[in-house]
């Protein structure tokens, strides 16, 4: 079968390109239904990703948070019309230690590798996972909880048992979705956002407490930490939560900067400090993410706070509008995808 791809070929120039595909062997066939935008995708959309990584990952097809409809399953495992998530993280070894997403053979969709901006999606059975009870537009972004849940996953594993305060640094929607799970996983511990947007911080509506971070009261703190903050602004947040934390405390870091930061390792070694980090996820926690919103339905709508809008995709001009409007907000762009 022909096969249209929609790849990135320079910044902000899309193009289609047609694929023949068999439908040989044991995959599974998927028809995109929505697709939401990541900041990694605008990186690459924009060309602030680097003009080495431009040049070596280019042309490829953009999108790695994305769900979709079965249209073929040789082995029936899957019906037609069955709801779908697609999980971009791509192994091809197994480890007994180290997991799947830091595997360094381990591919990952929209980065050096198609991702999702295609007619139809050709995926392995064990990259799939079916959903019953999850709003299609919250599945959209179920790759971004995922992050979030296998960070918390590492976080219970490695940090010290006294959780009666966690803070989340960051008013982002990574930091918004830690501490939605945060405050399910923990009922017992109290919850603190620390942003630098008041309105945003208004959206924490869940937490026991949200302070902007020039403003934080001088009695608080906390015995382990999320930062979610990102960039550059991510060497300030964790100098910040050093000074909050309490000593032998654990900092999980999920935060994605392009570039090297400064970190006060004086304090840290002086205090005991566990640093944590995580990225991306594996099948597992796209697992964990489904059971957790089809188990509290009422995280399903304080995840609708984070849409900005849904923007139906008939062309490659469509595709271009949502990537340009994405560009506008600092929350989620979904792509209806009827191209």
């Amino acid at each position: 079968m022909i096969n249209k791809v929609y790849r990135l070929i320079s910044a902000k120039q899309i193009t289609v390109e047609f694929e023949e595909r068999t439908l040989e062997g044991e995959g599974i066939v998927i028809r995109p239904t929505k697709l939401s935008i990541c900041a990694a995708d605008q990186r690459y959309y924009t060309g602030t990703r680097g003009k080495e990584a431009m040049k070596t990952k280019l042309p490829m097809a953009l999108i790695h948070e994305g769900v979709g409809q079965v249209v073929y399953d040789p082995k029936g495992e899957f019906k037609v019309g069955d709801r779908v998530v697609m999980i971009p993280n791509t192994p091809t070894e197994e480890e007994k230690i180290i997991a799947e997403n830091y595997l360094k053979s381990s591919k990952f969709r929209a980065s050096g590798f198609d991702g999702f901006m295609q007619d139809y999606v050709f995926m392995r059975r064990d990259r799939v996972i079916k959903y019953t009870k999850v709003n299609d537009d919250i599945a959209s972004f179920l790759e971004l909880l995922s992050v979030a849940m296998h960070s918390i996953s590492r976080f219970d594993k490695k940090s010290h048992a006294q959780k009666d305060t966690i803070g989340i640094w960051g008013d982002g929607n990574l930091g918004f979705i830690t501490a939605l799970i945060l405050k399910k996983k923990y009922p017992e511990s109290k919850i603190i956002a620390f942003g630098k947007n008041e309105e945003k911080l208004e959206f924490f509506s869940f937490v026991d407490e949200a302070h902007q971070i020039d403003n934080i009261p001088s009695d608080v703190t906390v015995d382990h930490a999320f930062e979610a903050v990102g960039g550059k602004a991510s060497q300030y947040a964790i100098d910040q939560i050093i000074e909050y934390l309490n000593p032998e405390g654990t900092i999980a870091l999920l935060g994605v900067s392009e570039n090297p930061i400064e970190i006060n390792t004086r304090m840290v070694l002086e205090r005991g400090i566990t640093l944590l980090g995580s990225s991306r996820s594996g099948r597992k926690d796209f697992a964990d993410a489904i059971d957790f919103l089809e188990t509290y339905q009422d995280a399903q709508n304080q995840l609708h706070k984070l849409i900005s809008s849904v923007i139906d995709v008939h062309s490659i001009q469509d595709m271009v509008k949502a990537f340009e409007y994405d560009l506008t907000t600092s929350f989620k762009t979904i792509m209806n995808w009827r191209v």
